[in-house]
């Protein structure tokens, strides 16, 4: 199967459609960091890219949930950075096989 490319023209697009998208469960395959920021001002910038290398999703999903429930009364923000480019690319293939499969 070719490599489908995304022109940057399209990123626009491609922002408008995920602005649309109402999530409910983030998989932490498209996280690529987390910041969170506290009440008191400090700011911790979690690297989730950099965990991948030394542990499973599931152990990454089970340290962060311990830590917002530990600091869930101190914690004033929590920013997730997604990896656009994976959910581009996962998206354009779902898209792409699914318009080839019901033509």
């Amino acid at each position: 199967m070719p490599k489908h490319k995304i022109s940057k023209e399209k990123d626009a697009d491609w922002e408008a459609i995920l602005d649309e998208i109402d999530i409910d469960y983030l998989p932490i395959e498209y996280i690529s960091s987390i910041i969170i920021k506290f009440q008191d001002g400090a700011t911790w910038d979690i690297d989730i890219d950099d965990s991948r290398k030394k542990q499973t999703a599931e152990e990454i999903e089970d340290s962060l949930d311990a830590v917002f429930e530990e600091y869930e009364d101190n914690i004033d923000t929590i920013d997730f950075r997604l990896d656009l480019e994976r959910v581009k690319n996962d998206l354009s293939k779902r898209v792409y096989r699914f318009l080839k499969l019901n033509k």
